[in-house]
């Protein structure tokens, strides 16, 4: 059936960006065209930006990317796409989901893993682990640290009924303290062992061994297919929560399930490059922008965060500086860009 052929209400919520019902045999789903145009377009941009960072200084060819892909290009050039590049942008997509998720469970656009101290708590089991153990178990102490900090801070915030600024509070309260427990950490750390875990803390691309990035994509795969049914119970929670009971969603299990996730998200992105400030800030708002939806976004959110994560590195790989530049700096220069810029439009307003 086409556009035209549709009834009138359902042709229109199909051009204006509207849920479209797709129905099969056994199977009935609702698609918003717009959100879903955005994170596809999304992705091909962080791809294409991934590939130019390949090219530019004749590492691979620009034949022999696709080729690396599908399996045909060199070794060479298989190592670089494969193993190199495409974790980043894996790891992107890591970061744009753990914050859409993040943001939509305290319903605040403040509500990203770095902001709310989950990033400090991981890094801080990550650190544990590098510099009194083997770094081989860093992805656990990540996922340690990360979990016992969400504890913390869900105690925290629990107190009377759930509301997102107390969990805020109560993850910056946290997390400052955690900060404190990982300068205290460096300090009493070998030089050249704290002069490494400085540059993991900025947060680095290319500290990820090569052993850890089929672990990382794994654990990326399964969360972002565990996290996808939990959305859509999420989002019904906007409702308050005895309206979403009334519809069969458990409220408070919905929100440790989903704080796992995006715990476990967060976890996966710090083990292999440390905790990187801001793009799980930004990603979620400016897809939400592009997508002109509502709800948590997961899709565009984490395509977002590719893109942003992909176009910093291919800036920290271009600047002139003497050697190469974490990409933690590009970051932290683009969110404080975008929090001017949010400071900006508001004044305005």
């Amino acid at each position: 059936m086409s556009v035209l052929e549709k009834p009138e209400a359902e042709r229109n919520r199909s051009l204006s960006g509207g849920p479209v019902a797709v129905r099969g045999r056994g199977l009935s789903l609702r698609v918003r065209p717009r959100p879903l145009a955005v994170a596809l377009l999304l992705t091909l941009l962080a791809a294409g930006t991934g590939a130019l960072a390949l090219t530019r200084d004749g590492l691979v060819p620009p034949a022999e990317v696709l080729g690396a892909l599908f399996g045909a290009g060199s070794e060479q050039a298989a190592f670089v796409v494969l193993e190199l590049r495409l974790p980043r942008v894996a790891l992107g997509l890591t970061v744009g989901a753990a914050g859409a998720l993040f943001q939509q469970l305290s319903r605040n656009s403040l509500g990203s893993p770095d902001i709310v101290g989950f990033n400090s708590g991981a890094a801080t089991g990550a650190l544990l682990v590098l510099l009194h153990g083997d770094p081989a178990y860093v992805a656990a102490g990540a996922a340690g640290g990360g979990l016992a900090t969400a504890v913390i801070v869900q105690l925290l915030a629990r107190r009377g009924s759930f509301r997102g600024n107390r969990l805020i509070l109560a993850g910056i309260a946290v997390g400052s303290l955690l900060a404190s427990v990982n300068a205290y950490l460096l300090t009493r750390a070998a030089l050249d062992h704290a002069q490494s875990a400085q540059l993991w803390l900025i947060g680095s691309l290319g500290s990820a061994e090569r052993h850890q990035v089929m672990p990382a994509l794994l654990g990326l795969g399964a969360l972002l297919l565990a996290a996808l049914p939990a959305v859509r119970r999420l989002d019904l929670l906007e409702m308050g929560d005895e309206a979403a009971g009334g519809l069969g969603v458990d409220a408070a299990r919905t929100r440790v399930f989903v704080l796992l996730i995006a715990v476990g998200l967060s976890a996966v992105a710090v083990s292999a490059a440390g905790p990187i400030v801001f793009v799980a800030l930004c990603a979620p708002q400016l897809a939400r922008r592009l997508g002109r939806g509502t709800g948590t976004g997961l899709l565009p959110a984490a395509a977002m965060g590719a893109l942003l994560l992909c176009a910093s590195d291919l800036v920290a790989i271009s600047l002139p500086t003497a050697g190469p530049l974490p990409v933690g700096v590009v970051t932290g220069a683009l969110g404080g860009v975008y929090l001017a810029w949010l400071l900006g439009r508001g004044r305005r307003r």
